[in-house]
This record gives structure tokens, sequence and C-alpha cells, in this order.
């Protein structure tokens, strides 16, 4: 994905990212000791139903999330990549197309798990899996983390909860959606937010309220937030149609069906809209980089190693798509202009 003409599943154009990200993108040298030390935290608390599908989200978890943090502690490092496993492997196992099939029964998990969120110590009966980790997890963030730093974290592990009952709502007719609203919802349903809040509790660095709320700080927080969402849209779109049989619901189908626009037209708009966020996210780094003040030269850092790593992760065998070079029927559908 860093390099000029490449193409992605079936033949389709991906963004060249090169001049804005050139790799290769710094790794943290705890990677392959992280990658074990998930395999052994999913097994557990047994959140994922198989040894090969816990052996592949532990290796881009903690190979992806060893690019996103590279200068953290081991400990950091390690807490972070198991939250980051944990959002996915709920995903994975509640949320899409299970969650499609029984929107009830994901509304009524969201609600237990924002209740601990509310309050990890809440008095309860036997945890699920899904529940232990999450407050195993709460209990060692908080260990760490500032109050303020803590409850900011809370708050974008809520907003995840909320975009994957938004997503499964909308995950059977994705060309409902228009793009303005698909585009402020994806980056709760990729986590990119949520590593944001992560990466200063894990490099010890944070930034004042004025800070937060300047206008380059929240520039680049959207670009790095929207780089992240469609970069991850163009690598799993074929692999997400193929498993559903359907359109999934990424920013290729809103665009075909708000804009009228064959599925390969709407690729390449999507993957323009990609190189042209990643120019929006290189001038407004350079711009902090250069600040006297440490907090938003860190913060600026901690966000291009955050957008290193979703680059990078798309090229996983996760988002392998099958052999064919042609695009199957199920993937123009939800467009009504679309061959």
């Amino acid at each position: 994905m860093n390099h000029p003409g490449i193409t992605g599943p079936r033949g389709l154009p991906l963004p060249d990212l090169s001049a804005a990200f050139p790799g290769p993108f710094p790794s943290s040298p705890h990677a392959d000791a992280v990658e074990r030390h998930l395999r052994q935290w999913t097994d557990k608390f047994d959140l994922l139903a198989t040894r090969d599908a816990r052996s592949a989200l532990c290796n881009i978890t903690g190979q992806g999330v060893a690019r996103a943090v590279p200068d953290a502690d081991v400990d950091g490092l390690a807490l972070c990549a198991e939250l980051f496993l944990w959002l996915v492997a709920f995903d994975d196992v509640h949320g899409e197309a299970t969650a499609a099939e029984d929107p009830v029964l994901l509304v009524d998990r969201v609600a237990e798990l924002s209740r601990v969120l509310a309050d990890d110590n809440a008095l309860a009966g036997p945890d699920d899996p899904v529940t232990a980790g999450l407050r195993d997890l709460l209990r060692r963030l908080k260990a760490r983390a500032t109050p303020t730093q803590y409850l900011r974290l809370a708050g974008h592990l809520r907003d995840n909860l909320v975009g994957l009952v938004w997503e499964a709502h909308h995950l059977t007719q994705p060309d409902r959606v228009t793009v303005q609203t698909y585009c402020a919802m994806r980056p709760y349903t990729v986590f990119v937010y949520t590593l944001m809040a992560t990466a200063p509790i894990v490099l010890s660095y944070d930034l004042s309220d004025a800070q937060r709320a300047s206008a380059p700080v929240r520039q680049l927080e959207t670009a790095v937030a929207n780089l992240a969402g469609w970069v991850n849209d163009l690598a799993s779109h074929v692999r997400e149609a193929d498993r559903l049989q359907a359109a999934p619901l990424s920013l290729p189908t809103v665009l075909m069906a708000e804009h009228r626009l064959s599925f390969r037209q709407a690729f390449e708009t999507a993957s323009h809209m990609c190189e042209e966020e990643a120019t929006v996210a290189r001038e407004l780094i350079t711009e902090l980089s250069a600040s006297s003040t440490r907090p938003l030269a860190h913060h600026a850092a901690a966000l291009e190693c955050i957008a290193h790593s979703f680059i990078w992760h798309v090229d996983h065998d996760r988002y392998a798509a099958g052999p064919s070079q042609t695009v199957p029927p199920h993937l123009t559908t939800g467009s009504p202009s679309c061959p």
C-alpha cells in the first residue's frame, strides 16, 4: 500500500501513501514477545472459539500495536495490544453478521459492558469471558492512567460499543447510509480513537485541555481516524463481500449508492480520499512536531505511528481475498446504477 501503482484484491487500485508515510515503519523490539503474551491472554479468557482464529488475531494485533506504539515499554505495549484485541474479538464474535441476525442480543451485551465501564468495581455474578476480559483490562488501565485519561478512554470504549450497534443495524442495507454519516461513524468501528486515547497512557505524556481542543490537534486526529477507517475498508472490502455474499458496509459501498458510481469508480474515489487525507495528516504532523511544546510533539509522533499501524496491517493475511481476478456480482449490490 506504500508503492505507486499497487493493486489490491481482484486488481483493484489501492492508494499510494508513500509520500506522506514512507516506510519502513518502526516496530517495538517487544513485538514477538507481546504476540506470544496475547496467545496466553486469549486462552485465559477464552475470547475466541478456535485456536486458528486466536493465532491469526494475536499475530496481527501484536505486530500491529508494536508499530502503533513502538516506544512503549513491554507492559504498556501488552496492555494496549490486549485492549485492541479485546475490541476486535468482541466485534468478530458478537458484532457484524452475528449481531445482524440477533440485534437484541448485541444490545443486551453492550448494556452489560456499559455498566462495567461506568463502574468496574460493581458487584456482579459470574462474568462471561468478554466481561471478565474487560474488567481485567480496566483494572490495569486505571492503575496506569491519570483519572482524566481513564475517563477519556472509557468514553471512547462506550463510543466503540455504540458504533458496533449502529453497524449491525445497517449491515444488511448499507446503501441507505449517507457518506457523511458513514464517515462520522467509521472511526468508532475501527477503534482508532480508542488507540489514540491509549497511546498517552502507555507512552507517559498528556495534553492540556487547551492543547487537546486546538484546531491542529483536532484536525490531525480526524485525518488519522479517517485514514485508518478508509484504508481498512479498501483492504477488507472484497473479503467481507465474499463472507457476507453481499456488499459490505464500507466506504466504496456508500459512495456507489450516493454518487451513482460503478464499483471500480467508487474504489478509485475512496483511494483518492485516502491519499488526500494522508497529505493533510502529514502537513499537520510536521506542524505539530516543530512545536516547542513537548506534549504536542509527542502527540504528533504518536499519531504518526498509529497511522503507520493501520497502513501496515492491511497487507496481513487477515484481509486476503480469494484468487479470482474478476469482481463478483455481490460486490456491486446496493447501488442501482452499478453495472
